[in-house]
């Protein structure tokens, strides 16, 4: 295998078409590199540089050699700066999942832009999934962070952060008794005797069971008609009125027709979280840098006036 430093010894000296200017560009002795040149040609066994009164000039196979020499050191330069630049977090492959309802609040779609617009030499990978599988593959090493909805708990290896809450509505078909355009918050109590429509339990246990606990507080147990397999798919029954659900207030983002919102009064309990769930070690220069931009992010969305 030929060594770079006897490429690059090659590449300077035929550029300089002399042995002692190239010496002196190389920072080293002419008889060094009178044998580092020797050498390299007794490896290839064939003539590479022709010896002049005043200097040297490539042979045929000296010019074929020259070229290849020049795309291997490219290479290898670049290879260096690659290797530089994952060091730093600035090049690599960053892979990030988040769950349907995750994805709906305008906050992870706009940091996941903010992040591969800053640094493009990353390769963003993304994947939509339920939580149990998203935390699975980020244990895994599959993934290198999720958002998602439900409390995730204490799982050895996993950090989980909360990045932000937001309010959940009332989900109604147009022209409900209670799809007041502009009413006033509603109390839970008066959905008591709807039927509701729930995203499947299994699929997102936190929005499921926050919602059953705050009804059971406002004195109610609710009546499920339907689960819907993702969010769009509860609004799209709310819209066919085949009941009334309690979504996230980013689901009005969505435009769904057939559906009005209401607020619900003093936010009973109800509110929808968004959580970044991550390996607590062993992360890469890249995860660490898409963890501090979400952590600015979501500092920047508390501030009084953040949207």
């Amino acid at each position: 295998m030929i060594e770079l430093r006897r490429l690059r010894a090659f590449v300077v000296t035929a550029e300089e078409g002399h042995v002692t200017r190239a010496a002196e560009r190389l920072g080293m002795q002419q008889p060094p590199l009178t044998r580092l040149l020797r050498g390299l040609e007794e490896e290839l066994g064939t003539l590479l540089l022709r010896r002049l009164p005043r200097g040297v000039e490539p042979t045929e196979a000296g010019l074929v050699f020259l070229e290849e020499a020049r795309a291997v050191l490219a290479r290898a330069a670049m290879l260096e700066e690659n290797v530089r630049r994952a060091a730093r977090g600035e090049a690599g492959r960053l892979a990030v999942g988040f769950t349907s309802s995750a994805a709906l609040h305008p906050f992870v779609p706009a940091v996941l832009r903010h992040f591969r617009e800053a640094l493009p030499g990353v390769r963003m990978e993304l994947d939509e999934a339920g939580t149990a599988e998203l935390v699975e593959h980020v244990l895994l090493g599959r993934l290198d962070a999720a958002f998602v909805r439900s409390p995730v708990g204490t799982v050895g290896g996993l950090a989980v952060e909360l990045v932000l809450e937001e309010p959940m509505l009332a989900a109604l078909p147009a022209g409900h008794p209670l799809s007041l355009p502009e009413g006033p918050p509603l109390p839970l109590a008066s959905l008591a005797g709807e039927a509701f429509i729930l995203y499947r339990r299994k699929a997102g246990p936190g929005l499921y069971d926050s919602i059953l606990a705050a009804c059971r507080e406002a004195g109610f147990t609710p009546a499920i008609a339907q689960e819907a397999p993702r969010l769009p798919a509860t609004l799209s029954l709310v819209a066919a009125g085949l009941g009334i659900s309690v979504v996230p207030a980013s689901m009005r983002r969505l435009a769904v027709a057939g559906v009005a919102y209401r607020a619900l009064e003093g936010r009973p309990g109800l509110s929808a979280p968004v959580h970044l769930v991550r390996r607590r070690t062993g992360l890469t220069a890249i995860a660490v840098g898409f963890r501090n931009t979400v952590r600015s992010a979501a500092a920047a969305l508390r501030e009084p006036g953040g949207a």
